[in-house]
């Protein structure tokens, strides 16, 4: 169903709102059946810690008017969408949190605990280049890698904290990004406070930069517009909306899954090399083959890219999981087209 333009009908607990960078949230453990509320997971074995934010559920139109300044047609029409309420990483995955996953294995024997056998988490072999590009680790937001690997991250997580992480859906990343506004960007219509709080080609000097940077939004999520564009579970397809605008109604938590091929996925949010119009809210871009066009090997990574320095990603904790997503894992292999 083609929903009007309308405001979110969120309502976000007013402890996660309103925190700029550098202020820090409580550091109570993670809630199972507890408060809905902010809290800092430590990756077991490690010393790394995020912060998770939480999302109230609620309807919002998804998609962008036609009236839209740099809409492009994959945007529409616009449908009405419920989300359940979820966690939502306040920042893009950093290599801090990366490298425990994509590294340290080659180091030290897996844990016991660790399953064996068609369900195990696989990690990722070796990158053919330098994984930083020459931007530096730390704070810096994880790049490059494939949907697949950012998959198999969101699986070894879960595995290793006991607690369901995976990538937002479509639905959801728009949902957060808007944080209650039916506007292009989620602070509003004027392209030029966008610097406040995005890094985009106009003011990132030609390179991705250090995760929460800028100025949250609303509900206290940094970088959903640029630093890194982010992966999402759904594969892509530019007809999506026009086939949701069929079914009639509200959608509920809609999704496209993936299945296994390589390409294409879709990513969102635009990055530091990317315009203004490419980082409002409802904008869409496909995963494409050319993204690794100088790996020489045969068959090609299904773990890194040669030429994405633009994306990256951030996780999800669902309150209630969907049932279309219970059991999701990546299809892809090595033999995968």
């Amino acid at each position: 169903m083609s929903c009007p333009a309308l405001l979110a009908l969120a309502l976000f607990p007013l402890a996660a709102q309103g925190r700029g960078a550098g202020e820090r949230v409580g550091t109570a453990a993670a809630p199972t059946d507890g408060p809905f509320e902010p809290y800092v997971e430590t990756i077991p074995g490690t010393k790394v810690r995020f912060e998770m934010v939480p999302v109230t559920g609620g309807s919002f139109c998804m998609g962008s008017p036609a009236g839209e300044p740099g809409r492009a047609d994959d945007e529409g029409p616009q449908v009405q969408v419920q989300v359940g309420p979820f966690w939502m990483g306040r920042h893009e995955v950093s290599w801090n949190e990366y490298d425990p996953f994509a590294f340290a294995h080659r180091k030290e024997a897996p844990p016991p605990s660790e399953p064996a056998g068609a369900d195990a988490v696989t990690r990722p072999t070796p990158p053919y280049a330098d994984e930083s590009f020459g931007y530096g680790k730390g704070r810096q937001p994880a790049l490059s890698m494939t949907h697949h690997a950012a998959m198999e991250y969101c699986r070894w997580l879960s595995e290793r904290t006991g607690h369901l992480y995976r990538l937002p859906t479509e639905a959801e990343w728009e949902y957060a990004c808007r944080a209650g506004t039916a506007s292009p960007w989620g602070f509003g219509g004027d392209a030029r406070v966008l610097g406040d709080y995005a890094w985009s080609e106009e003011n990132a000097d030609d390179r991705p930069r250090q995760v929460a940077g800028k100025k949250p939004n609303a509900w206290g999520l940094f970088d959903l517009h640029g630093n890194v564009a982010e992966w999402v579970v759904d594969a892509y397809d530019p007809g999506t909306y026009a086939e949701w605008a069929k079914v009639g109604g509200a959608l509920d938590s809609p999704v496209r899954l993936p299945d296994e091929r390589r390409y294409p996925h879709v990513v969102r949010g635009g990055s530091w090399d990317e315009p203004a119009p490419r980082l409002r809210c409802a904008a869409r871009r496909a995963s494409e083959a050319f993204w690794n066009r100088r790996d020489p090997q045969r068959p090609q990574s299904i773990w890194w890219l040669t030429d994405a320095t633009h994306v990256g990603f951030r996780v999800v904790r669902p309150v209630t999981e969907s049932e279309k997503l219970k059991g999701l894992r990546s299809r892809v292999t090595r033999q995968s087209p």
